[in-house]
């Protein structure tokens, strides 16, 4: 096996002479359970055979026939480059939400980068956002969705890369009329950025400004012509029309201590004033960093934080 290294990309992987690429974070798998511990069962299903990606559903375990429930999509972070459904770290909070909000949840496995870098997971999501909207008619592929999800009630949620891409997934449902209109978006700690700072209060530490563009420029995104201000990336800062963006409410959080933090806060405020003309909620947690939800679940910020996005799901009905 090859053992010289040609990019190493700390802290998430190595890529070695040979091609072969090695993950150091986020590889680790939880299979799907039809056992109803915790209340939730799951399964995988295959949406893409072409690409050989699956979604992971998970329904409330008492859930019956005549019970039609909000469905939450979901895009899980890791810098485009690690993670997946299938990780105890997004299987264990997915399960969660789905258990306090109960509903359906169908969370998304797009191709990763430096493999394949973007666009395909931008791609892959779409494609799956589409498989999933192919069952609003209850005559999709899958039973679960067709007799369990309520498609006046969809929302649509990520977390950092898995954020970002949310939100273009909703400008895309606008442009495409993706019909049921999809009531939600959570945009959690959004990996957002660009060439220069979105105002004073942003990163100006150049190391820390070019640690980021790096990750996009070399190993997530290497075909973007314009780098870090490919308008994927560079949503706040590029001139990019929000109006058109397609779901009725969007909630917005963000962490004090997150590099990101700025570029959240500076999204919220460019939607405020965009003319799009829904409901846009702000949440910050001063004292935390990028994902702590994720990374310690049960501190009283995360649990917090926990009751605001099942709130943001079940306070439609």
């Amino acid at each position: 096996m090859e053992t010289e290294i040609v990019s190493e990309f700390l802290p998430f992987g190595r890529i070695y002479k040979d091609g072969r690429v090695e993950r150091l974070t986020g590889t680790e798998v939880i299979p799907p359970s039809l056992d109803p511990a915790n209340d939730v069962v799951s399964k995988d299903v295959v949406y893409s055979p072409e690409h050989n990606l699956s979604v992971r559903l998970f329904l409330p375990h008492k859930s019956t026939d005549d019970n039609k429930l909000p469905l939450l999509i979901y895009i899980h972070g890791g810098a485009w480059i690690i993670e997946s459904p299938f990780s105890p770290l997004y299987h264990n909070y997915v399960t969660e939400l789905v258990k306090s909000a109960n509903c359906l949840a169908v969370s998304i496995q797009y191709r990763r980068a430096p493999e394949h870098p973007i666009p395909a997971a931008y791609e892959d999501s779409w494609s799956a956002i589409e498989w999933i909207f192919s069952h609003s008619d209850g005559s999709g592929p899958v039973d679960w969705i067709n007799e369990h999800a309520d498609f006046d009630r969809v929302f649509l949620g990520g977390d950092s890369a898995g954020a970002n891409m949310s939100h273009h997934m909703a400008m895309r449902a606008g442009k495409e009329k993706l019909s049921p209109r999809i009531k939600g978006v959570a945009i959690v700690h959004p990996a957002f950025w660009g060439t220069d700072p979105v105002d004073e209060e942003d990163v100006q530490d150049a190391e820390t400004r070019s640690g980021i563009a790096e990750v996009w420029e070399k190993i997530a995104s290497p075909n973007s012509v314009n780098g870090t201000d490919d308008p994927l990336f560079n949503v706040v800062g590029s001139d990019s029309d929000f109006s058109g963006l397609g779901c009725e409410k969007v909630l917005v959080a963000v962490a004090g201590k997150d590099v990101f933090v700025r570029q959240g806060l500076g999204y919220a405020a460019k939607l405020e004033r965009s003319g799009w003309g829904g409901d846009v909620e702000v949440v910050v947690e001063e004292e935390e960093g990028h994902v702590f939800h994720l990374q310690n679940p049960n501190s009283e910020s995360a649990l917090k934080f926990f009751d605001k996005f099942v709130e943001f799901i079940t306070g439609s009905e």
